[in-house]
């Protein structure tokens, strides 16, 4: 009986939550993002699939956990791209040679390794499922409120500061492609967080994306605190479509269903000309709006892309961006610095765009409200709705949610070209 019993326990987890607690911290995580995703209703539509990611993951035994590939020693023998399992064994052949993780079928890396790690190799590492949720946002956005206010789309440039701001701090604590991928979370864009740590620092993608998504959902929190602490009453209370009626625009366009099937065909192709790097984001985002903007001709590619295929890659990119987010990956000084730093690149971001108008408006006798300035982040429509409620605190006719969405959409566009910049650069 007792033998019975043995063998029962040793079938469990149990005995490894007991020799390693910290399984029992990852579980812990997971359900508090749960908790945050389901009742907070924080980002659910990703941070739940993550938070599930993270707890399926980090059961000892049940082989869900997403296994990195990185450069491993073996007998003084550097070996690229092997992978080291959770028990330190090095993943390899009958004969003892590790095997390259890109040099290996996809059926090998589910049998060996398991179902997640295939659809991780297959579906995140090889850069696919980014930028299909890029198109699916493109074929969610509207651009018309930037093109009625072009002037205003400056300021989604502008609140990339603290992507490159926090680029220089970060660099001296990590290495500077690790720098670049913790920074892109000051773009507020998950998909480009993820893209661009795919392409930069791999090792670093569960605790990245996780800061990033949490960041995401904490705009509610953020961008009024940055507001608070760089705005003063009377700047809040600047009313724009009084500045509208004082100092009307001489822009007018006549036909604006035209205007919008061709901003995206004019953005790709500059975009790919400037920065080549930036295309895979930026070009699917402005083919997603494309088909949208086009209208009864593509009505069944944009349903396709804005429900169906979005849908599927976004539960996919979720459960396999948790499944990272394993013990060995997670529980470090590393991901306590990359938290630190996500949050310093968002403050920056916000805080950049308030700048850039603060400066506009000392030689420009139409003064623009800080608060379009604070949503130039990617943030679609959160940060403009935060932004608006804050006006409207200061003064109850002050309305400017559609002049925040044209720095708030025009963010989406910046920070995809700030990834690809880095990129660039650093890749």
């Amino acid at each position: 009986m007792g033998e019975i019993l043995e063998k029962i326990y040793g079938m469990t987890a149990l005995g490894n939550f007991v020799e390693n607690p910290s399984y029992i911290i990852m579980i812990l995580l997971a359900f508090f993002l749960l908790y945050l995703g389901i009742k907070k209703e924080y980002e659910p539509l990703l941070l739940v699939p993550i938070a599930f990611g993270v707890l399926i993951a980090n059961f000892p035994g049940g082989g869900m956990g997403v296994y990195a590939a990185v450069d491993t020693t073996v007998n003084g023998v550097l070996y690229h791209n092997a992978v080291t399992l959770s028990d330190g064994t090095i993943w390899s052949d009958a004969n003892g040679i590790p095997y390259n993780i890109y040099e290996v079928g996809l059926p090998l890396i589910a049998h060996d390794l398991g179902i997640m790690n295939y659809l991780y190799y297959a579906l995140i590492k090889s850069g696919l499922l980014p930028p299909i949720i890029f198109m699916g946002v493109g074929a969610l956005t509207d651009f018309g409120p930037m093109l009625r206010n072009l002037k205003l789309a400056v300021f989604g440039a502008g609140a990339q500061f603290g992507i490159f701001a926090v680029l220089l701090v970060a660099s001296q604590f990590f290495t500077m492609q690790e720098a670049g991928s913790l920074a892109i979370i000051g773009g507020a864009d998950g998909p480009t967080a993820i893209f661009t740590t795919l392409k930069l620092a791999p090792h670093m993608l569960g605790p990245i994306a996780i800061a990033a998504y949490s960041y995401m959902a904490l705009v509610p929190v953020i961008v009024p605190l940055v507001v608070k602490l760089t705005c003063s009453e009377k700047e809040l209370k600047i009313n724009m479509k009084e500045q509208d009626k004082k100092f009307p625009s001489k822009q007018e366009f006549k036909n604006m269903g035209v205007l919008k099937i061709l901003f995206p065909i004019a953005v790709t192709t500059i975009v790919a000309i400037i920065v080549p790097d930036a295309v895979s984001l930026v070009g699917m985002l402005m083919f997603g709006n494309l088909i949208k903007e086009i209208g009864n001709n593509t009505s069944r590619l944009f349903n396709a892309a804005s429900n169906g295929i979005m849908n599927a890659a976004t539960i996919f990119l979720g459960l396999c961006v948790g499944a990272t987010m394993t013990v060995d990956a997670f529980l470090n000084l590393k991901t306590i610095g990359i938290v630190a730093g996500g949050f310093l690149a968002f403050g920056f971001s916000i805080f950049g765009g308030i700048l850039l108008v603060k400066i506009m408006n000392l030689f420009s006798k139409k003064k623009i409200n800080p608060l379009i300035g604070a949503t130039g982040l990617s943030a679609v429509p959160m940060a403009s709705r935060v932004a608006n409620d804050i006006a409207l605190k200061y003064d109850s006719r002050n309305h400017v949610l559609n002049y925040c969405m044209s720095s708030n959409v025009a963010g989406v566009i910046g920070s995809a070209v700030a990834a690809g910049i880095l990129i660039s650069f650093l890749g």
